[in-house]
């Protein structure tokens, strides 16, 4: 499988099924913006969550600007090694690049819990957010 050579930081086998579960959780509370073109528009609007980009995609350039938008507004961001399990994380059947997983409110105890799992997983291996 390629993985881009600029995908750092990457996540591991296991944090990768995390972040997989929690888009699927996400999406039944439509919480999830995905696809470049949306992912982009909401972290320039300011939404705050957690970037997961796609680390096989080609070429790399279509998204290579992602990473240096959310280090400007501290939005954190992970790569994972599959755009096709992105995609099907999103109940869609095309593979997906990116998507970006908003911040839960405090109603949804159970997701905002996962959440927080997962950010402080990221956060742990990306210094630069």
């Amino acid at each position: 499988m390629f993985v881009s050579p600029i995908a750092d930081p990457l996540a591991s086998d296991k944090m990768n099924k995390k972040l997989v579960k929690l888009i699927k959780k996400s999406m039944k509370d439509k919480l999830v913006q995905r696809g470049v073109k949306e992912t982009v528009k909401a972290v320039r609007k300011g939404s705050k969550g957690l970037v997961i980009i796609a680390a096989d995609i080609s070429p790399i350039d279509v998204l290579s600007h992602l990473p240096i938008l959310c280090e400007d507004k501290n939005v954190a961001y992970i790569y994972t090694k599959s755009r096709a399990e992105i995609g099907e994380a999103c109940k869609t059947k095309r593979p997906t690049s990116c998507v970006l997983v908003m911040t839960p409110s405090k109603e949804q105890a159970k997701l905002r819990e996962s959440y927080d799992r997962c950010l402080e997983l990221v956060l742990a291996k990306n210094p630069y957010v």
